[in-house]
């Protein structure tokens, strides 16, 4: 008799699992950059690489039609190879390029952007990542292109620029001017 109930304690709470288990697979686990805010934090504050003063993020997109805001560190080695794009990018003079640094020394910063030359208008700190995480990104390298006159994100990349996302990039840009 207690072996029956025993046995049927371990049928009644293994269905009560799977059924756990069954409701949770319902759920939509989308955490795609898609679902991010559309809009850039403008009130997001970060000390400056250079000099070390406070900004808000909303004083540095207000140049140009367009905004880059690429989160970066020296130790990323993907951030290297999207380097070239971003200098190419600075080259277009239609685009302002944010940088911020992520989770790095000043100095090992200051030395990859003396090394590789520094495609940004202005570099901010990020030295807990909690800027990054606040704008919205998953990890690095993460690149925004913002709409300056409503600070609108137009598209958002994850992970390195290369030809297609640069192309890409160009084009909306053309394609939003005219």
């Amino acid at each position: 008799m207690i072996k029956n109930i025993k046995f049927i304690i371990i049928i009644l709470f293994s269905l009560f699992i799977f059924f756990i288990f069954l409701k949770g697979l319902e759920k939509p686990n989308n955490y795609l950059p898609e679902k991010t805010s559309s809009k850039i934090e403008t009130n997001l504050s970060a000390k400056k690489l250079y000099d070390q003063k406070e900004v808000l993020l909303g004083e540095l997109i207000n140049n140009n039609n367009f905004s880059i805001i690429n989160i970066w560190a020296s130790w990323c080695l993907p951030c290297r190879d999207e380097h070239v794009y971003l200098l190419n990018l600075k080259k277009t003079n239609s685009i302002n390029v944010i940088g911020i640094n992520y989770k790095d020394k000043k100095s090992n910063a200051v030395e990859f952007l003396k090394d590789f030359g520094n495609p940004y208008s202005e570099v901010l700190t990020d030295p807990d990542g909690t800027k990054s995480i606040e704008l919205g990104a998953f990890g690095i390298p993460e690149t925004y292109l913002v709409n300056n006159k409503n600070k609108e994100i137009i598209k958002k990349y994850i992970g390195p620029l290369n030809d297609v996302k640069f192309k890409e990039i160009l084009k909306i840009i053309k394609n939003e001017k005219n």
